[in-house]
C-alpha cells in the first residue's frame, strides 16, 4: 500500500500478488478474505495505473465478494475511478454517489475524503459548479480534521477552479494562494508545480502579464525538475502568451519554441501546432513594427510603407501562416485555422501586397457561432486592414467600430473573466488602428469620439463578481467549464458533439433571460463629443485629453464649444520624466533622508515636474484660459500628480479615466449619497488618529472606527451609502497583481476588488494613504487599481495620492481639505488650495 500511496505501481501489484498467494489466491478461498479484499483493491489500482483498467475491474469484482461492511464503500469509490478512466462519467458518478453514504457510516476518513474530492472533481469538469463545490469544502474539513493535509491542499485548489468558473477571479487567485502555501509546507513540489501553473494561467485570464509571467517561472523550474513534459509545454506556452501580452517579442519567441519542439518531440500534433500559432503571432509583430528612421507621414492615407527586409519577413510569415492553418485543420483545428489563415491576410497586406480573391475569402467568410471572441475580432481588424490598404477608410472604421462593440457586447453578457491577454491587445489593436484611420480623416471631433469609444471600456460594465442571480450564475459557470472541456476535447482529437451543443443550449438560455453585467450610469454606450462640450459649459471647464498615436503625444483641447488638436512631442521622453518625478518623490518622503541629499532629491523632483509642465500644459495653456481642468490621461500619464506641474498649482483640476467616466462621475455627484460620513484610522500609521480627531469635529454625523474597531468588514459596510469617507492607513499599490491592492486594517486588508461589493457607493473617498492612488494602465487605457475601483464601483470623487507622502504631511493637510469640502467646496477647488503642494490627485468629477 505505501508503495502505491508513493506512486510505484508495479511494486505495489508485486507487493500485493504475494501477499494474495500468502493467503491462498489465486486457486482456492483465502484464509482471511477482509484481508484479501484491500489486497486486491491495492492490486487492483495497481494495475489501473500501468494502464491495464480492465485487468482492474476484474480484480475489484473479486474484491466486492470478499469485502466486509467497512470495504464496501472503498470497493464502490475504486469502481467508480476506473470506470472514470474509460470516460464513462456517467456509470462512474452513480458509484460515487452510492460509495458516499456507505463510507460516511462505515469506511474510512481517507477514503471518504478522497471519494469527496473526485466526486468535486467530476462535478467541476461537467460543469456543475455548486455540487463541486459542496463535496470539495466537505473533503477540505473531513481531511483537516483528520490530519490529511495533502488532501485537504487538493480540495482547496479545486474550490479556485470553482472561483474562476464562477468569474469571481480574484477569489479564485486567493484559494489558489492558500493551496499553494499549504503544498509548500508539505513538500508536494510535484502537486505545487501544477498548482502554480493554474494560477499562472489565471493570471493570464486576468489580463496581469507580469504577474502571470512570475508565476509560470516558478512553475516551469519545478515542473522541469519533475519531468512534467506535458504540464511543462503547457506552461511553456503560457509564458509565451504572458510575454506576448506584456510586448516581450523576444522572451514570446523563446517560449513558444520551447513549447512546440518539447510537444513535437511529444508527437502531440495539436498542442505542437498550438505553439507554432503563437509563433506566427509573434513573428507577425516583429516584422510588422515600423522600423527606425521609416516613421511615415502622420496624414498619410495609407499603410506605412515598409523596408524590403522587412517586407521579406512579412511574406515569410505568410507563407508559414498559411501552411500553420492547413496543418491546424488537418487536425480538425477550425477556429485556429481560420485565425491561421487571418493572420496570413494580415501578413500580406503589411508587406504591401495586393491580396487576391482567393486569399480574402479568409475575411469574408460567414463564421459560425461558436467562433471565440478572438477570431471575430481578428476577422474586424483584417477586414478594416483591407479595407484601409484598398483605400476605403470609412468601411475600414466601421469595422473597427463593430469590433470594438463585439468586444463591449461580451464584457456586459460574460463578465470579464474571458477577456485573456489575446483578446485585449486585439480591442487595443481595433483602437489604435481607428485612431490612426480618425486621424487621417480630418476633424479633431471625429478623434475625440473614437478615443472615447476605444479607451478605458471596462468602467461601462462592472462585472468581476458573478451575478447575484443563482441561475444565471451558475449558467455562466456551467457554461465556462464546458467551453474549456471542448476546447481539451477538440485538442485530443475529440469532436464532443453533446459538450458543443450544451454550451449553445446554455449561451441562449443566458440571451433568453436577458442577463447582462449591470452597466454603469452612462449605459454600455461612449460618451460624444457634443454630451461632453455641453456638460463642460454647463460646468463652466475645459478638458484636455491625451493621446499617443505612432509613439507621438497629442492634446485634444475641448473649451468653449470647440475641439482643437495639439501635437506635444515623444510619449518616451514625457513617460520617463513621470517615472523621476515618482521616484523622486518617493525618496522625499523617507524620514531617514539625510538633509543635504533630501534637498536634492527635491530639486530634482521640481526640474521633472517643470519639464512636464512644459510638455504637457505650455503648448495649450492659453486655450485653457483660467477655468477649471479636467484632464483625461494616456499611459503613464494616468499616475502623474498634476498638482505639481506649475502651470497647474492653484488650478483646480481633476482626473478621469476617459470623458465617459467624468460625465458618469459628474452624475453621480448631482445625486449624491446622503449617508453618514465614514473616518477610518487605521493600525501602525503614526499620525492616522490625530488626523481623525482633526477631521471628526466637521462631521458630528460622522462615524469614526479605530483600533480594532477599523476592521474591513466594517469599513465597507460603513462606505456603502456613505456621502464621505476618509480613510488613514497604510496603503499598497499591487503593482504585480492590481486586483489586490489594498489598505490595511485591523484585520488584515481591504482589497480592491472587495469594493465592487458595495451595494451604492460612497460619494467621495478621500485615501490618506500611502501611494494607494497609483494604478496599472493595460491595454485600451484601462485603469486598474484602488482609485479605479472606486471609480469604477460609483463613487464620485476620489482623492488619493500617486505617491509616498512623510507620515506628518497627512493631518495638515486633510484638515484643511475638509475645513473646505464641509462649506461645499468641490474636492478638486479644496485640493487645489492646500498651503502646499502635495502628490493627491482628485480623479472623478473633480
Amino acid at each position: 500500500m505505501k508503495a502505491g500511496a508513493a506512486g510505484k505501481p508495479a511494486t505495489a501489484a508485486r507487493h500485493a500478488t504475494e501477499a494474495l498467494r500468502l493467503l491462498g489466491w489465486p486457486g482456492g478461498e483465502p484464509s482471511a478474505p477482509a484481508l484479501a479484499a484491500r489486497l486486491l483493491l491495492t492490486l487492483a489500482h495497481a494495475e489501473a495505473e500501468q494502464g491495464r483498467t480492465d485487468r482492474g475491474l476484474e480484480l475489484l469484482d473479486r474484491a466486492e465478494t470478499l469485502a466486509d461492511l467497512a470495504d464496501v464503500g472503498t470497493v464502490l469509490q475504486q469502481r467508480g475511478l476506473l470506470l472514470l478512466r474509460r470516460g464513462e462519467i456517467d456509470a462512474a458518478l452513480k458509484l460515487l454517489d452510492a460509495a458516499v453514504p456507505v463510507l460516511q457510516e462505515h469506511g474510512e476518513p481517507t477514503v471518504l475524503a478522497r471519494t469527496l474530492l473526485n466526486r468535486g472533481v467530476v462535478h467541476l469538469t461537467a460543469g456543475r459548479v455548486r455540487l463541486a463545490r459542496a463535496d470539495l469544502r466537505q473533503c477540505r474539513d473531513l481531511a483537516g480534521t483528520h490530519g490529511l493535509d495533502l488532501l485537504a491542499a487538493k480540495a482547496e485548489h479545486n474550490l479556485g477552479y470553482c472561483a474562476l468558473a464562477d468569474g469571481d477571479v480574484p477569489t479564485a487567485l486567493q484559494t489558489f494562494d492558500t493551496a499553494a502555501d499549504a503544498l509548500r509546507r508539505l513538500h508536494a513540489d510535484g502537486f505545487l508545480a501544477i498548482s502554480m501553473l493554474d494560477r499562472g494561467r489565471a493570471l493570464l485570464g486576468a489580463g496581469l502579464d507580469t504577474a502571470a509571467a512570475e508565476e509560470l517561472d516558478q512553475s516551469i523550474e519545478l515542473l522541469t525538475r519533475h519531468r512534467l513534459s506535458q504540464d511543462l509545454g503547457e506552461a511553456e506556452l503560457a509564458r509565451a502568451q504572458a510575454a506576448l501580452g506584456s510586448g516581450d517579442l523576444t522572451a514570446a519567441a523563446l517560449w513558444s519554441g520551447r513549447a512546440r519542439a518539447r510537444f513535437t518531440r511529444r508527437r502531440n500534433r495539436a498542442w505542437a501546432a498550438l505553439a507554432a500559432s503563437l509563433q506566427v503571432r509573434v513573428d507577425l509583430a516583429a516584422a510588422a513594427r515600423i522600423p527606425a528612421g521609416a516613421e511615415p507621414a502622420q496624414d498619410a492615407p495609407h499603410p506605412p510603407e515598409t523596408t524590403t527586409a522587412a517586407r521579406r519577413k512579412l511574406l515569410a510569415v505568410a507563407r508559414q501562416a498559411t501552411r500553420l492553418a492547413a496543418t491546424l485543420r488537418d487536425l480538425g483545428l477550425r477556429h485556429d485555422a481560420g485565425g491561421a489563415e487571418l493572420l496570413a491576410l494580415r501578413a500580406r497586406i503589411a508587406a504591401g501586397d495586393t491580396p487576391t480573391a482567393e486569399q480574402r475569402v479568409a475575411a469574408r467568410r460567414v463564421l459560425p457561432a461558436d467562433v471565440p471572441l478572438d477570431t471575430r475580432l481578428l476577422r474586424r481588424l483584417t477586414r478594416a486592414e483591407l479595407h484601409r490598404a484598398d483605400g476605403r477608410p470609412r468601411p475600414a472604421l466601421n469595422e473597427l467600430h463593430k469590433g470594438l462593440a463585439t468586444l463591449q457586447e461580451h464584457r456586459r453578457r460574460f463578465g470579464s473573466l474571458e477577456l485573456q491577454s489575446s483578446v485585449a491587445a486585439l480591442g487595443a489593436d481595433l483602437g489604435t488602428f481607428g485612431l490612426d484611420i480618425s486621424w487621417s480623416l480630418g476633424p479633431p471631433s471625429l478623434v475625440f469620439n473614437w478615443s472615447e469609444r476605444s479607451r478605458a471600456q471596462s468602467f461601462r460594465t462592472r462585472s468581476v463578481l458573478p451575478p447575484q442571480d443563482p441561475q444565471v450564475a451558475d449558467a455562466l459557470a456551467e457554461l465556462r467549464q464546458l467551453r474549456r472541456a471542448v476546447r481539451l476535447a477538440e485538442l485530443e482529437g475529440r469532436p464532443e458533439p453533446l459538450l458543443r451543443a450544451r454550451c449553445a443550449e446554455l449561451e441562449q438560455g443566458i440571451r433568453r433571460q436577458g442577463w447582462w453585467a449591470a452597466d454603469t450610469e452612462e449605459g454600455h454606450g461612449a460618451a460624444t463629443d457634443a454630451e461632453v462640450l455641453a456638460e463642460l459649459a454647463r460646468a463652466g471647464r475645459c478638458m484636455v485629453t491625451y493621446l499617443v498615436r505612432r509613439d507621438r503625444l497629442h492634446a485634444l483641447v475641448l473649451a468653449c464649444g470647440t475641439i482643437t488638436s495639439v501635437e506635444l512631442g515623444a510619449y518616451a521622453l514625457v513617460a520617463e520624466s513621470v517615472r523621476r518625478l515618482l521616484s523622486d518623490l518617493d525618496t522625499a518622503a523617507d524620514r531617514r533622508l539625510p538633509p543635504k541629499l533630501a534637498a536634492v532629491v527635491r530639486a530634482s523632483a521640481e526640474r521633472q515636474a517643470a519639464t512636464l509642465d512644459q510638455a504637457l500644459i505650455a503648448p495649450v495653456r492659453a486655450a485653457l484660459s483660467t477655468h477649471d481642468v479636467i484632464l483625461v490621461p494616456t499611459r503613464q500619464l494616468a499616475v502623474l500628480p498634476w498638482g505639481l506641474l506649475p502651470s497647474l498649482r492653484g488650478r483646480p483640476v481633476s482626473v478621469a479615466p476617459s470623458a465617459s467616466v467624468w460625465l458618469a462621475a459628474r452624475t453621480a455627484d448631482r445625486t449624491a449619497t446622503t449617508g453618514a460620513p465614514l473616518l477610518v484610522a487605521g493600525p501602525d500609521l503614526l499620525h492616522a488618529d490625530a488626523e481623525i480627531d482633526a477631521i471628526a469635529a466637521l462631521y458630528p454625523r460622522g462615524r469614526v472606527l479605530r483600533g480594532a474597531a477599523a476592521t474591513a468588514t466594517d469599513v465597507l459596510a460603513g462606505m456603502d451609502a456613505a456621502r464621505v469617507v476618509h480613510v488613514a492607513a497604510h496603503g499598497h499599490h499591487d503593482t504585480q497583481n492590481v486586483l489586490f491592492s489594498r489598505l490595511e486594517l485591523d484585520d488584515g486588508p481591504l482589497l480592491a476588488y472587495e469594493l465592487q461589493r458595495l451595494g451604492t457607493a460612497p460619494g467621495q473617498v478621500v485615501l490618506s494613504a500611502c501611494d494607494v492612488g497609483r494604478a496599472v494602465v493595460r491595454a485600451g487605457d484601462e485603469l486598474v487599481g484602488f482609485t479605479a475601483a472606486l471609480l469604477h464601483a460609483g463613487t464620485a470623487n476620489v482623492v488619493a495620492s500617486v505617491a509616498r507622502i512623510p507620515d506628518e504631511l497627512g493631518p495638515k493637510v486633510m484638515a484643511h481639505y475638509h475645513r473646505a469640502v464641509a462649506t461645499g467646496v468641490s474636492p478638486a477647488r479644496a485640493l487645489a488650495d492646500l498651503p502646499e503642494a502635495t502628490p493627491f490627485v482628485c480623479f472623478g468629477a473633480g
